[in-house]
């Protein structure tokens, strides 16, 4: 992935802890056309496959200002909802300061946009993955919890020099998760929500390969940024993910998997739960 928006020190208009005014008068009118666009288009196409608590969520941003929308007008319903807030970063940010923000409700989003003659796909994470594939689910109660207990678990992997491991949980459920409603899959992960082609796949392909979530083989396993996963991760719902996260001792399969080669994506391994 040829990422352009990674810094190793807070850039100049940031603050100490990487957030940003998110400066919306910066965008251009064709950016502004091109969120309408990818926002019409990718609501046609994944709000079939998408869980209810996305579909639901879907609705904080009805009524907002035309266009990329502003970040003071989430937070002001994110607060009544389930008091999490958005805060604009440059882009990546480091480990500590991304849980630091996670444990605290507040949920970075890039704040920059895909080119407007490349709308279809971005190379990296920008505003229209992050607000779009994300925010919805935040005005999920549960799936805050587990977001809250994700950063949480964050900061203890950071002294424990795990977050490569967490990294991988991350990916495989906040980004690229399953969940099983009425018998159905659908998803929830933002980078299956923010990509119809790959949400399609994931959700009805019948040769993707699909897991029931085990941590501690997801915390093993590889994954791409240049093509589709080779393997999805499946939660009985939003409450058995939580509840995953709380009690799950995480400390002690680093320990047991630190010396391990991670497992490559598309391989089966002995013990593994197909869906």
């Amino acid at each position: 992935m040829n990422s352009t928006h990674i810094f190793d020190s807070p850039p100049s208009q940031c603050n100490d802890d990487w957030t940003m005014p998110q400066d919306w008068g910066q965008f251009t009118d064709d950016q502004h056309t091109a969120w309408e666009s990818l926002f019409a288009e990718q609501s046609d196409e994944v709000l079939p496959l998408a869980a209810t608590a996305f579909h639901e969520g879907m609705h904080i941003f009805d009524g907002l200002t035309v266009g990329i929308p502003k970040i003071s007008e989430i937070n002001s319903r994110l607060a009544d909802m389930t008091g999490w807030q958005l805060v604009a970063v440059p882009g990546w940010i480091p480990n500590q300061p991304f849980f630091e923000h996670l444990a605290s409700k507040r949920f970075p989003v890039a704040n920059f946009l895909r080119p407007v003659d490349n709308k279809d796909y971005s190379e990296e994470p920008d505003m229209f993955h992050d607000v779009f594939g994300h925010v919805p689910m935040l005005t999920d109660t549960v799936f805050g919890d587990f977001l809250v207990a994700y950063g949480n678990a964050g900061l203890r992997a950071e002294q424990l020099g795990a977050s490569d491991f967490l990294g991988r949980l991350w990916l495989y459920t906040v980004e690229f998760g399953l969940l099983i409603e009425n018998g159905e899959l659908r998803a929830y992960g933002g980078g299956l929500l923010s990509s119809k082609a790959e949400a399609k796949f994931a959700t009805s392909a019948p040769d993707a390969h699909r897991l029931h979530l085990d941590i501690a083989r997801v915390m093993q396993t590889d994954y791409h940024f240049d093509r589709f996963q080779e393997v999805y991760f499946v939660v009985e719902s939003l409450d058995a993910l939580l509840d995953a996260t709380e009690n799950t001792d995480f400390a002690s399969i680093y320990e047991r998997i630190k010396s391990t080669q991670p497992i490559a994506s598309g391989s089966q391994q002995f013990g593994d739960r197909p869906f």
